[in-house]
């Protein structure tokens, strides 16, 4: 904070009068914070600076100006959401200086916004799947039943809402099909993998019958001792128990991450990327694409560990 106020005072004074009429409008207008004047503050007195250095003012800027200044913070390594805020203050500073007239043009108005960055989602690799999956205690009915989900969960990539609202209707174990009913209520029908199979025959077989001990009457697939459907905290909170007892950092963790684990592995041993758009129910192939860019990540780091010449 001090280092960026000490870079206005050394401004021009009639850039700093600029400046500083504009901040007061924020502050007049929309009471904005101490911070976030400082913020707008210090965006506009590092392009003000920058200007300078090359004969320019604030007033005089033109879009080229803008633009090269951005492309300056990108090199700077900047991250794409601090230019984009960085270029939401200067928008704002000239259209308050077109709204008096100061200047005559905006040169923000034709500068496009840096596309947001899409951060990757965490992942498990094959091992940690395997160690999260033995972690229930089988010989138990909850442990059974726990089991029974993260395979499941594994094997389809649902979303963990598609998961606790399964109904028995829902399942087909003799081709092993789920129907699903997804986002925007849409249906569609994913294949159950024989291992994943298995658990969930075992579990509806014994341990639901068990946990319901004929006091209660659901359609759920997955039931709580209490006979009902288990809730979406109560299933994360069973994750990040079976992690620990796995030994899985918690910050990898994530309320999805079996989901991402299924799609990341799926194309890590060659599945067709809209095979796993259909089976995620992704309605647009480019929310799929995301999970190609971890597979890559990973063959990267493959590489780089392993080729002798990398």
């Amino acid at each position: 904070m001090a280092k960026s106020l000490a870079r206005f005072k050394q401004l021009p004074a009639d850039e700093q009068s600029l400046i500083e009429s504009f901040i007061d409008h924020l502050w007049m207008e929309n009471g904005l914070s101490d911070n976030t004047l400082s913020a707008y503050r210090n965006d506009l007195a590092g392009f003000s600076s920058w200007l300078v250095a090359r004969q320019q003012q604030l007033i005089d800027a033109q879009t080229q100006h803008i633009q090269q200044y951005l492309s300056h913070n990108f090199q700077l390594q900047q991250k794409r959401r601090s230019v984009a805020r960085l270029l939401s203050s200067l928008r704002r500073f000239y259209r308050y200086l077109l709204r008096e007239n100061t200047i005559k043009e905006d040169p923000t108005q034709l500068v496009e916004s840096p596309k947001p960055e899409r951060s990757l989602p965490s992942s498990l690799n094959e091992e940690q799947v395997d160690a999260l999956l033995d972690a229930p205690n089988v010989h138990d009915d909850l442990g059974l039943r726990d089991r029974a989900m993260l395979e499941l969960l594994y094997a389809t990539g649902l979303r963990v809402s598609e998961l606790i609202n399964l109904e028995l209707s829902q399942v087909s174990l003799d081709p092993g099909v789920l129907r699903v009913v997804g986002k925007g209520d849409k249906e569609r029908l994913v294949p159950i993998g024989e291992v994943a199979l298995d658990w969930l025959s075992d579990y509806l077989q014994s341990a639901r019958s068990h946990l319901l001990k004929a006091k209660a009457t659901t359609n759920a697939l997955f039931v709580t001792k209490r006979g009902r459907a288990m809730t979406r905290q109560a299933f994360w909170y069973m994750v990040k128990r079976y992690a620990l007892i796995a030994g899985i950092a918690t910050e990898l963790l994530s309320p999805h991450i079996l989901r991402h684990a299924f799609a990341t592995h799926l194309l890590n041993h060659g599945a067709d990327l809209r095979v796993v758009q259909m089976l995620l129910g992704h309605s647009d192939i480019s929310t799929t694409q995301i999970y190609t860019h971890v597979a890559d990540q990973r063959l990267r780091s493959l590489y780089h560990q392993h080729h002798p010449r990398a």
